[in-house]
């Protein structure tokens, strides 16, 4: 039997490590994708605590949550019976779910308590919760109790109780007085756990008739409170023999005289107690003791240490609580009270026990057919545990018989299992404080691999940290996990890798040869699955120059400088701390990028700062301290720069490095900054310096990173504020070994020059990056994409290589790789460049247009094949050419081809700018680096009509007093079937202002016309245009006055319209004695010269002018001003004055043509005119505040006197004003108009024009002589002596005051009204 039982063990351990790795993977995974549609036992997600006590007021809700495949139906028993949900109104079980939810309103809570357990099943298996024990709270009333009175001597303890009702879960005590105030507890009162209220000693002061003890009810939050206890404290000394008889009835604690007496224990009592604990929770011990003076209460463990992490003291050391029980825990306990009179001492002696728990919980198998698994359900208890299995509920013994199911105490063997045996295990382990129970299922599934973590996911790393890339997968059996680095090198266990169980391969120290594409590979019998990612190595944030310790003068500048290096791909953040916390809130505090400066540095300032340089995966700091002092006056300090360097020795000599040490020398009186390392390399490049590295200005030494096959000599420099040192005295010469290169020469790129060649180009490695001697380059190639071999030649001292007969523009694979005469480089990174291109080969076909208008077509073709492109495709060209015009037999011979490119594989283009009317061909070539393919087939197309251009001219002949004769010539380009001609003329008057228009039309055969019935000595202006049917062209002008039997022609062209033929010679030109105005531009500078001076009055502006435009003005702003500018008309005249400039100022000054008609503006040059300050103004008396007061007293009195002396005159029976106004009927003088209060002769010109009213000025006199005209006539002429007069609101009132001279029409005179202005001079 014995031997028996030693072959089992031993096959159970076999079996054991045979089956470890099988079982240690076999999770189902929580990544829904992966278990949709997968079978799955039922597991429970969710339950209730064993142990669940509920508020007779609320709902009771037992939770059950499971998850399966399919999903799992619930049940439920209660005290170990089938308890039927539906039969009871008042549960209800939550749809999709187990959870029961209880509505106990109305009905009788303790009905519903019991054992209540849960069971999850479907077709794969039963799962069940834990036994859920369902408990009412309870918060019972205190018992009806009588306290009596309590009287003590003082000096003796005292223990008042509390002894509250059993609640569930019991209550949390408290002490307080009738105001509901607590207790007050210190080192000799104190509340025991039990709720009792201990006195070591007692005092007077604890007289009191409100001792209450309270009790709180967690659960139903309900407060009750025991019956008020009274305390009274009596001195013997004062006690009589009366209140001693009195007391003797009542309760009276004599104890031991009022003086001083040994500690000892009131709880616990005797010298030893005892106490369990379980594992796990808290173990609460107590020491509270009585004597005179207060003792003071001392913990020790007797054997061992108190465990100080997980221990506190509490109620004024009178308890001690150990978190977290173990068994290390348990032993003897000793508490000692102390006073001044002695000591005692209480041993209590803990025990632990434990509840089971877990070691090893059974996990879920996912077995694949005929695979073996086990099943492990390790727990440890105190006292141990009893292991009992089941299977889907049911005891394993009860269930029914599988010879595959094997059970050995916690263990479960499943050999050879087999499809539909899939199945819940529940192993329940217990001892007499308490159960464990759990579900394991097995799951029999043959599924092909699966790669559970996301593809391409790329993972950073930081250079000398490990790397984990995970490869989560699933399947049934468990797959395989292999790894290969760049698809190419197979990954196996070892340094530096290490492939997990799960799969996941870590780097234990990633360097950045690390970096690149990794795979895993997941494979079963029954597939295999591949995934990838992709590892970056990432250098390390580091702080080159850290802040230093400053110590400033208060009022001073404190810079720290924080410079970091960091890897180029993380975008790095800077934080400055301030005694590790944020910097204060002030603006004296300024962040750079590599620096703080504080500002003007107070006593406030002074600290520790830190910078923080912070990246997304990894970060450094480094701190200095700032300490302020107050500023000394100090005598004049001169600074020099710093002597340099002595003393240069070279040590710690290796292959790759060297030890340089120095003296530094003189600072004069600037701390040296950093040193300056340079080195000679006199094998390759003597008598030239090259900065090597930089070193703290404290540092006296430096390690040398160098390079093989090097001469070296080094010298060193100082640097403080000043600036540098001069160079110390170079080393003694140190020469490197050669070595093999340690890196391939760079810019490679392959471009072909011609068909048939690819020519290979790189930049060579300096002498100094050879590392040796016999520099050679291997350079090989290979057609991409294509399965062959590398060609290879090996070249010196040229940096190309062509390659000849090569295909004509294909991709080439290109490697350069640096050797010499002791090894090669590195592997070369592989560059892609193509071969030589030729020219295209074939055209493009569907050459297509589409006419959009007279000018804009779109031409569309098909694009060329890549293959005939034979090269990089750049574009496509369309040259295009005007045959002739649709109304020509011949086209013109200098007609120029236009050419427009379109980049990249398009299809169609755009030709603007086409000629109306026109014949046009054109034909599309395809174009690489080589140049341009074959044309296609040239294409014709004709475009539409457009408006024509001005005529070619537009003359005036044959002028007489009141005609004259237009001629003029087709236009240039008629762009189309001409249609006609239109011409506008109007009259311009010696004001500038235009008359009305009349038009005219022509055929296309006509031109000429003779127009009559034209007034002379006025100015006229022509507008001819010429049609077709899209409509009139541009316009071409011409100018000409009618003077007597002269005319004076000024012929123009719009801008912008063409040129037009010179005008033909005329009669002899007279000209007018004012030049007339014309409204179209000059041709040729319309200004000249422009100068400037200043006066005292203003700015004096003088300037040529050529032009004739109506409207001339001198504009002017202040200089830098972003106002408008303002202006003043200055026509007819060559010169104006600038008044109101502000004294001290700059102004832009410009002058400017503009015409109403014509949209052009003409404009001088800018000029700058300075206005001196004027060094005293003098009082402006019109500005003075008297003044003014005294004029406006004046004003009225002179104004009363008026109407005064107007009423008496008019007492007289003189006719009214309206009298004289009809009696003046010259047409001359109208009446003033009510609507915008103007004089009818004055309105405005555009008005007139609008109305086609005659112009002003353009009467002619009948006995032929030119009189001046009547518009030119004064207010003046109605005044007397010559003067107009206005009254106050500035109307005029001197119209009748005098008479006017007789005209030729005139009627007699008619007698006077009254003048004011007479009344007031007679008043006067």
């Amino acid at each position: 039997m014995d031997r028996n039982w030693t072959w089992v063990l031993i096959f159970r351990a076999a079996l054991l490590v045979v089956l470890c790795h099988m079982t240690s993977a076999l999770d189902v995974p929580l990544d829904p994708k992966v278990l949709e549609g997968l079978p799955q036992p039922p597991t429970i997600t969710l339950q209730s605590p064993k142990d669940y006590i509920f508020d007779p007021r609320e709902n009771i809700v037992i939770h059950c949550e499971a998850k399966g495949k399919p999903n799992p139906s619930f049940s439920w028993t209660r005290n170990g019976i089938h308890f039927d949900v539906e039969k009871d109104s008042k549960v209800l079980m939550k749809p999709g779910s187990g959870t029961l939810v209880i509505d106990i309103s109305g009905e009788k809570a303790e009905a519903y308590e019991g054992t209540y357990q849960c069971t999850a099943h479907n077709d794969h298996g039963t799962a069940v919760s834990n036994n859920i024990v369902i408990r009412q709270s309870r918060s019972p009333l205190w018992s009806k109790e009588r306290n009596e009175a309590i009287t003590v001597q003082m000096g003796v303890s005292l223990v008042l109780q509390c002894r509250p009702p059993v609640g569930l879960p019991p209550p949390v005590i408290f002490w307080m007085d009738n105001n509901f105030q607590r207790l007050p507890l210190d080192q000799r009162v104190s509340q025991a756990l039990n709720g009792d209220l201990y006195f070591s000693n007692v005092l007077p002061e604890d007289t009191r008739s409100d001792y209450i003890c309270y009790a709180r009810f967690p659960h139903t939050q309900t407060i009750q409170q025991k019956q008020p206890i009274s305390v009274t404290v009596l001195s013997m000394e004062t006690m009589n023999e009366t209140v001693a008889a009195l007391y003797n009835v009542t309760d009276f604690y004599s104890g031991d005289p009022e003086g001083e007496h040994h500690p000892g224990f009131m709880l616990p009592l005797g010298p030893t107690s005892t106490k369990m604990v379980l594992r796990g929770e808290t173990l609460e011990l107590e020491c509270i003791a009585e004597g005179l003076p207060t003792p003071e209460i001392s913990w020790q463990k007797d054997g061992g240490e108190l465990p100080s992490n997980r221990m506190s003291f509490h109620n004024f050391k009178k308890t001690l609580k150990i978190s977290d029980v173990n068994e290390v825990d348990g032993g003897d306990y000793r508490c000692t009270a102390t006073n001044n009179m002695g000591t005692a001492h209480h041993i209590i002696k803990v025990t632990v026990k434990a509840a089971p728990f877990w070691v090893s919980a059974p996990r879920n198998l996912i077995l694949a057919p005929n695979e073996t698994g086990i099943l492990t359900c390790r727990v440890k208890g105190e006292p141990k545990p009893k292991i009992t299995w089941f299977v889907n509920g049911v005891l394993m013994e009860n269930a029914p018989g599988d010879h595959s199911r094997k059970v050995e105490d916690d263990t479960v063997i499943l050999s050879n299992v087999q499809s539909g045996s899939s199945a819940v295990y529940q192993c329940n382990a217990s001892n007499e404080f308490g159960y464990l129970l759990a579900n394991a299922f097995v799951s029999v599934l043959a599924e092909p691999p699966r790669v559970l973590t996301p593809p391409n996911q790329v993972y950073q790393v930081i250079s000398n940290n490990p790397a984990l890339l995970h490869c989560s997968s699933f399947g049934s059996p468990i797959p395989t996990i292999t790894w290969f680095k760049d698809s190419q090198t197979s990954i196996k266990n070892g340094d530096p890798y290490v492939i997990h169980e799960n799969g996941t391969l870590e780097i234990h120290v990633a360097q950045p040869l690390n970096s690149g594409k990794y795979t895993c590979i997941a494979t079963n019998n029954l597939g295999i699955k591949e995934n990838h990612v992709y590892l970056e190595v990432k250098e390390p944030t580091r702080i080159l120059k850290q802040p230093e310790y400053k110590v400033m003068q208060r009022g001073m500048n404190a810079v720290f400088e924080c410079k970091v290096k960091h890897d180029p791909s993380l975008i790095p953040t800077m934080i400055w701390l301030k005694d590790n916390g944020e910097l204060p809130d002030d603006e004296r505090f300024e962040v750079d990028a590599d620096s703080l400066t504080i500002k003007y540095v107070t006593e406030e300032d002074e600290g520790t700062y830190t910078c923080i340089r912070n990246t997304s995966l990894d970060q450094d700091s480094a701190s200095a301290m700032l300490t302020v002092v107050e500023a000394t006056p100090t005598p004049a300090i001169v600074y020099e720069k710093p002597d340099p360097p002595t003393d240069l020795e070279l040590t710690d000599h290796t292959e790759r490095s060297v030890r340089l040490t120095w003296i530094p020398g003189d600072e004069h009186n600037s701390p040296t900054q950093k040193f300056l390392i340079q080195y000679e390399d006199l094998l390759h490049q003597p008598g030239v310096w090259i900065n090597l590295t930089e070193v703290a200005g404290t540092s006296t030494t430096a390690r040398l990173n160098l390079s093989p096959y090097v001469y070296y000599s080094f010298r060193v420099l100082a640097l403080n504020h000043v600036g540098y040192s001069l160079p110390s005295q170079p080393s003694h010469q140190y020469r490197t070994n050669p070595a093999a290169p340690d890196e391939n020469p760079s810019n490679v790129q392959g471009v072909g020059t011609q068909p048939g060649n690819l020519v290979i180009s790189w930049t060579p490695l300096t002498g100094f990056q050879s590392n040796g001697p016999g520099l050679e380059y291997r350079v090989q190639w290979r057609q991409k994409d294509m399965d062959e071999d590398w060609s290879s030649r090996n070249v010196a001292n040229v940096s190309q290589f062509v390659v000849s007969e090569t295909p004509t523009f294909v991709p080439y694979e290109i490697k350069v790789q640096a050797l010499n005469d002791y090894g090669s480089g590195p592997e070369p990174e592989i560059v892609i460049g193509y071969s030589g291109e030729d020219f295209p080969l074939s055209a493009p076909d569907s050459v297509q247009v589409m006419v959009h208008n007279s000018t804009l077509a779109e031409v569309h073709w098909e694009p060329v094949s890549a293959s005939s492109v034979r090269g990089k495709l750049q574009g496509y060209k369309v040259y295009y050419q005007r045959e002739r015009g649709l109304h020509e037999t011949e086209g013109k011979m200098d007609e120029q081809e236009q050419v427009l490119t379109f980049s990249g594989n398009r299809s169609e283009g755009r030709l603007p700018g086409l000629q109306p009317y026109s014949l046009y061909r054109l034909l599309i070539t395809v174009l690489n680096n080589k140049g341009e393919g074959p044309p296609s087939p040239s294409k014709t197309f004709e475009t539409p009509e457009g408006v024509p251009g001005p005529p070619s001219f537009l003359n005036i002949i044959n002028p007489s007093l009141d005609s004259l004769i237009l001629e003029w010539g087709p236009p240039l380009n008629n762009n189309g079937r001409l249609s006609g001609y239109t011409l506008k003329y109007q009259p311009v008057n010696n004001t500038s202002e235009l008359g009305p228009v009349k038009v005219m039309t022509f055929l296309p055969n006509e031109t000429t016309v003779i127009l009559g019935n034209l007034n002379s000595s006025m100015l006229y202006k022509f507008y001819l245009s010429a049609k077709t049917i899209k409509g009139s062209g541009p316009v071409i002008t011409e100018e000409a006055v009618i003077i007597m039997e002269t005319t004076h022609i000024r012929p123009t062209v719009e801008t912008g319209k063409g040129p037009t033929e010179p005008p033909h010679p005329t009669s002899p030109i007279i000209q007018s004695p004012h030049p007339p105005f014309h409204k179209v531009p000059p041709v040729g500078p319309v200004f000249g010269t422009v100068n400037t001076s200043v006066s005292e009055d203003g700015a004096v502006i003088n300037w040529e002018y050529f032009g004739h435009h109506k409207n001339v003005y001198v504009e002017y702003i202040v200089e830098n001003s972003k106002e408008d500018w303002k202006k003043e008309l200055v026509n007819g005249s060559h010169s104006h004055m600038i008044k109101g400039l502000k004294p001290g100022t700059s102004y832009r000054v410009r002058v400017v043509a503009r015409d109403p008609v014509d949209s052009k503006v003409h404009s001088t040059d800018e000029v700058l005119v300075s206005v001196p300050a004027v060094p005293s103004r003098q009082v402006d008396i019109a500005t003075q505040g008297w003044f003014i007061g005294l004029m406006c007293a004046i004003a009225l009195l002179i104004l009363v006197l008026l109407i005064v002396c107007f009423i008496k005159r008019n007492k007289g029976g003189k006719y009214p004003v309206k009298e004289k106004e009809d009696a003046h009927q010259d047409p001359e003088i109208q009446p003033m108009k009510e609507d915008d209060g103007t004089f009818g002769e004055y309105r405005s010109m555009e008005s007139d024009t609008e109305d086609h009213k005659p112009l002003k000025g353009s009467r002619t006199p009948s006995n032929g002589t030119v009189r001046r005209d009547e518009s030119d006539d004064s207010l003046v002429d109605y005044g007397e002596g010559g003067e107009g007069q206005f009254n106050e609101d500035g109307s005029f009132i001197g119209q009748y005051s005098g008479k006017k001279e007789k005209d030729t029409h005139e009627g007699n005179e008619s007698s006077e009204a009254p003048s004011p202005v007479n009344a007031m001079n007679s008043f006067v």
